[in-house]
């Protein structure tokens, strides 16, 4: 991976981004820091899994998949208050 400093990516904008469709990543700095990364677009029709996902480190898994979903369900009566069954959901 390639480092260019701000200030070039300004003047070589057309030459990076051509980089960057050829497949490369660069590292865009400011202050000798990085702070972005120019590079080709992922693949849009590529259909990720959840494990796809974890390994990216964008969504943690459940730690337990033996629980079933929780079921609710709450009657509800017509003219009935909103704040009113709130209360009653809430236990108060």
């Amino acid at each position: 991976m390639d480092r260019i400093g701000i200030r070039q990516l300004r003047s070589e904008v057309a030459a990076q981004v051509r980089r960057a469709s050829a497949g490369e990543r660069i590292v865009i700095t400011v202050d000798g820091r990085p702070v972005a990364q120019l590079g080709p677009l992922e693949p849009t029709d590529a259909k990720l899994t959840l494990e796809d996902l974890a390994a990216r480190g964008q969504l943690l898994l459940a730690r337990r998949s033996d629980r079933p979903p929780p079921e609710f369900s709450m009657p509800l009566w017509a003219g009935t208050r909103i704040d009113q069954l709130v209360r009653e959901v809430r236990g108060r």
